[in-house]
């Protein structure tokens, strides 16, 4: 072959990787000796949620923020050895904080001399395959909620079709049950979810303001209003109107209210003239509007507007097969935004979380974990990392050795069975139904946990 297709075939080879690399859906990247991104590919783009001219140039712990980052940077471990890593497991935090699970390979990148110039890397989303491992391990997700229960299943697969319409949406359910989590849920499935999510507490505003707030003004339409504010219904145009603890406003903001939800427009203070607006409007309470109309203090004609779909969020309480998953979920929050790794919660001290009725529910609960997370270093979180409240409580003598995660399993697979008898008055075949086992599994799980004689 003489020099000018050498020459040639060189030309062509830089362009037709490039191409190759920017077709497969694996995120690849290249470092150079300072650990600089020195090329990034359109999947790379993808799953960081990093635009590659945000990435090129910038150094690989701030692009690329992986778990393995640091004494365990897989790469850093191949330049060292000259010896490539193929399928380790980590996860990323993408663009958006959230927890990506991948899978990294990493090379050597050398010049056509053979001189080491730099390194490369190979990540796979693994988030599909996670999904299906938590799906396995009868885990419920929708949106950003995750369960056990068979009572939030039941919300889970009602809340894609309620996502899906236009429809006004009254979430209820005690304070702490995760009703915004929910809100935010619904708009994530929904087909608005490029669009805005704007949320309200009604309970936390004197009228005056949260009118304001929700309307906004015009200059000049009261003393201190130099400008046009743009009100929230406003800043929801596109999007998702989360108006939370709507038991607590006044019967003339109702008024205002339901005339927005009746005919889609309002007018902002100090304005003579009304503007549209196209926000779906979600709203949430802890109380009991039926009862608040009946007490005249909620006008019966803006329940009967808020009320076109109501989804029912159960007590913690009422679910506490969630407990362990939730604490979990909860630990692996804090060590990504801690940097720590707490690795899990110790069987005795979840057998005391699985005892307490948690009245402030999931907020709770929460609170509980990252009072211990702070406590236990780097350890797992053991009895005396709980608060005195919970290891006070008079609970039975705590579980411990082998037998006590199984234990604390057994707890909450006697709370779910009673609570199903419960909810289908003592119906063992219903029960099982609900719970998604065959009869006789029950009777023998009744009678292996000692419920029978319940």
């Amino acid at each position: 072959m003489d020099k000018k297709a050498v020459r040639s075939k060189s030309k062509i080879k830089p362009s037709a990787t490039d191409a190759i690399l920017e077709s497969i859906s694996d995120g690849v990247f290249t470092v150079d000796l300072k650990w600089r991104v020195a090329s990034f590919n359109r999947a790379a783009e993808k799953i960081t949620g990093v635009p590659r001219k945000e990435a090129v140039g910038k150094p690989c712990a701030e692009v690329f923020r992986s778990s393995l980052c640091g004494a365990e940077c897989a790469l850093q471990k191949t330049l060292q050895s000259g010896r490539p890593v193929i399928g380790k497991s980590a996860y990323i935090i993408n663009a958006e904080g959230d927890r990506i699970p991948v899978s990294i390979s990493t090379a050597v990148l050398k010049d056509a001399r053979g001189k080491v110039i730099g390194g490369a890397e190979v990540f796979r989303d693994l988030s599909e395959i996670d999904a299906l491992r938590h799906e396995l391990e009868g885990r419920f997700r929708a949106g950003g909620l995750v369960s056990r229960s068979p009572l939030m299943r039941r919300v889970f697969e009602v809340l894609p079709a309620i996502a899906a319409s236009p429809s006004t949406v009254l979430i209820q359910g005690e304070t702490g049950t995760g009703k915004e989590l929910v809100a935010r849920s619904l708009h994530d499935l929904s087909p608005r979810k490029s669009g805005p999510f704007v949320a309200v507490n009604c309970g936390a505003l004197p009228d005056t303001l949260l009118e304001s707030e929700l309307f906004g003004y015009k200059a000049g339409a009261f003393t201190g209003a130099a400008r046009d504010k743009p009100g929230r219904f406003a800043l929801a145009r596109g999007g998702t109107l989360f108006l939370d603890e709507i038991g607590e406003i006044s019967p003339a903001l109702q008024v205002r209210l339901l005339r927005v939800l009746q005919e889609r427009v309002y007018e902002p203070l100090g304005s003579t003239r009304p503007e549209k607006t196209d926000a779906r409007v979600v709203v949430a309470t802890n109380r009991d509007l039926l009862e608040l109309c009946r007490a005249g203090a909620f006008r019966e004609d803006l329940y009967y507007r808020v009320n076109v779909v109501r989804v029912e969020l159960p007590p913690l309480r009422r679910r506490k097969e969630d407990i362990p998953l939730l604490a979990d979920e909860f630990i692996q929050r804090f060590n990504r935004l801690q940097n720590k790794r707490v690795n899990g919660i110790a069987a005795e001290a979840l057998s005391l979380l699985m005892a307490h009725d948690w009245p402030g529910n999931v907020r709770e609960l929460e609170n509980v974990i990252e009072r211990a997370f702070i406590l236990c270093g780097a350890e797992s979180i053991k009895l005396q990392h709980l608060p005195d409240n919970l290891t006070c409580a008079g609970v039975t003598a705590p579980l411990s050795g082998k037998s006590g995660m199984k234990d604390a399993r057994a707890a909450a697979d006697a709370q779910a069975i009673r609570a199903a008898l419960e909810r289908n008055g003592g119906n063992r075949q219903a029960a099982a139904r609900e719970l998604g086992i065959h009869k006789t599994t029950l009777f023998r799980k009744i009678k292996a946990l000692g419920l029978g004689r319940e």
